[in-house]
């Protein structure tokens, strides 16, 4: 008889469930034998933290993660398994991973959306007989509470049937029941789930590809706008738009939508739509946006008020939906008339706004989006506004010899902040810098060994972006310009040492600020005059005395192996006939380091 079902053999001493990974083992018996029917608690004694929440504690939607789900049916079909749906609904469950659990209330250790594996070891003897007993239904209901997808009960070696009360009781709260024979083992049924997870992100990832590619071929055609917006109709299988700046429908292409998804559509991207300056008055009159104001609700969808509010333009949502001060969305999703919206602010910054409505949510379809919007904001940014040539003409006047500070109020007024960026996973290309560009909402940008660089006004304060690790200058005039670079490269490389999303460039006062200019940079000049004539080893030790001396968090950030830093630093101590473990010398170097 194979183990396939049968519980791990337990500790000597019991160790409390951390996560669902330990909820099967920390279920064990007491005693290697078979379980006895008193072992396990029935549902209604679990432990007071697992009882179901109320409805004004009702938890968050379990964390789902890039992968696409798999549809349950794609699990039964798999011959070499032999599962069998014999209770539960027949519509298109999907799953998100696959857990054993032997718990009697499974509840605390599940995320939602599992299949979850059990041999039934936790069952009392007594209520296999006994038709009064609620144990079935607490289960089912506890696993249904959960999020779980569906349950899957194992053959042998404790029981030689699904349990019919159990059958019954999945029916009744709708989870589906799978009956896994003795010769399937639950870790083959996870290793099942794990490769058609791998065959649907693969197909995703395929997907997301050729559609990047048709949307830049669509780009490069003589009408690129609607070709772009064609091919993203195409791709997410609904209606794509692109609205103006005053809430006009300017270009769409794809299925035709019903009334109500139409006006949800202009409301959702009345809401991204930055709100127009002060004393500038918005468009109105047919084809201006929907023809009734919408507000922003709570749960951070869109609802359109009553009757009785006049009809007034698309910018009063975009005003009440960004208040003052503060940055309208860069996007915003709802659903309306059975349809899913998405919309997406373009990076040019000039009111543009591409609005997607499509019958489904697949995990790629805000991939191939966002792509869209790039590009189009690259389409509409330079036509619609001087910026394209006032870029243009600061780049020539800088190769023909003007200072910064001379072309800087072509770009805008202000102060700067440099912003250096790495991405998280795979390397950059102009695609995902422009994107970068566009999230901190400047499309001053360039791309240089791996690493994307971004000039930003100082009123856009940058924010952290989801894959990318970024290092933030502080605001300096234009003059500043190249101290700046550099303090957002040192930003950076802490940013990545320390495994933080967005690391600024310390501000503020200190005591170096209390000695004149001139006499601070002298005295930094003689310090560190041994080692200046060579940059790799001034720049290992400023990285390595911002890191407290760590090794390896300094060979993180320099990209390089740990004992290369070793020796530079011993290098440095040679040089520098000084101390580097003596926290005056190394205070000495800090302030030097900064100065120099």
């Amino acid at each position: 008889m194979p183990d396939t079902h049968a519980p791990s053999a337990p500790s000597a001493s019991p160790v409390p469930p951390t996560s669902g990974a330990t909820s099967a083992s920390s279920a064990a018996p007491a005693t290697p034998a078979a379980p006895a029917a008193s072992a396990s608690p029935a549902p209604s004694a679990a432990p007071a933290r697992s009882a179901a929440p109320s409805a004004s504690q009702a938890p968050s939607a379990p964390a789902v993660p890039p992968t696409p789900p798999v549809p349950l049916s794609a699990l039964l079909a798999r011959e070499d398994l032999g599962l069998r749906r014999i209770a539960g609904p027949d519509g298109d469950t999907v799953i998100h991973w696959a857990h054993t659990s032997e718990m009697a209330d499974p509840y605390p250790y599940l995320l939602g959306g599992e299949l979850l594996l059990t041999a039934g070891v936790h069952v009392p003897r007594e209520v296999l007989g006994d038709p009064a007993s609620t144990y079935f239904d607490d289960y089912a209901a506890r696993i249904t509470a959960a999020g779980g997808a569906a349950l899957g009960f194992g053959l042998a070696p404790v029981h030689d049937a699904v349990p019919p009360a159990l059958a019954a009781a999945c029916d009744a709260h709708g989870l589906p029941l799978l009956e896994v024979p003795p010769r399937t083992t639950f870790s083959g049924v996870a290793r099942a789930v794990w490769q058609l997870m791998a065959q649907a992100r693969l197909a995703e990832l395929r997907r997301v590809t050729e559609a990047q590619q048709s949307l830049a071929a669509a780009a490069s055609r003589q009408d690129p706008v609607p070709s772009v917006l064609r091919q993203l109709a195409q791709r997410v299988g609904g209606r794509a738009v692109l609205y103006g700046p005053d809430g006009t429908l300017i270009a769409a292409a794809g299925r035709e939508q019903s009334d109500q998804v139409a006006r949800a559509l202009a409301a959702l991207a009345a809401v991204v739509r930055p709100a127009p300056a002060a004393g500038a008055v918005p468009a109105t009159g047919a084809g201006a946006g929907p023809t009734g104001a919408t507000r922003s609700t709570p749960s951070g969808r869109t609802a359109s008020p009553a009757s009785a509010v006049p009809a007034s333009p698309v910018h009063t949502a975009a005003a009440r939906a960004a208040p003052a001060g503060r940055p309208a969305p860069t996007s915003a999703t709802d659903t309306a008339g059975g349809s899913h919206l998405a919309a997406y602010a373009l990076g040019s910054g000039q009111g543009f706004v591409l609005a997607v409505a499509s019958p489904h949510r697949d995990p790629g379809d805000h991939t191939i989006a966002s792509v869209a919007a790039v590009l189009l904001s690259l389409l509409t940014g330079e036509h619609q506004s001087g910026a394209g040539a006032a870029r243009s003409s600061a780049l020539v006047r800088l190769l023909l010899g003007a200072a910064p500070e001379e072309v800087a109020p072509l770009l805008g007024g202000g102060g700067w902040m440099v912003v250096h960026a790495r991405p998280d996973a795979q390397a950059a290309d102009a695609v995902a810098a422009s994107a970068l560009g566009a999230a901190l909402g400047s499309a001053l940008v360039d791309l240089a060994d791996g690493v994307v660089r971004v000039l930003v006004p100082a009123g856009r304060e940058p924010a952290p972006q989801p894959g990318w690790t970024l290092g933030v200058s502080a605001a300096v005039a234009p003059g500043d310009w190249p101290a700046a670079d550099a303090q957002a490269a040192r930003a950076l490389a802490r940013a990545r040492a320390t495994r933080t999303a967005l690391v600024r460039h310390g501000a503020g006062r200190g005591l170096a600020d209390l000695l004149p200019p001139g006499e601070a940079e002298a005295h930094a000049r003689a310090l560190l005059e041994p080692v200046a004539a060579v940059p790799a080893l001034t720049e290992t030790l400023r990285t390595w005395l911002s890191l407290h001396g760590s090794w390896d968090r300094t060979a993180v950030a320099l990209a390089v192996h740990r004992n290369t830093v070793r020796q530079r630093i011993a290098r440095c101590a040679a040089l520098l006939d000084a101390d580097l473990d003596d926290p005056d010398v190394r205070m000495e170097l800090w302030f030097a380091l900064r100065r120099g």
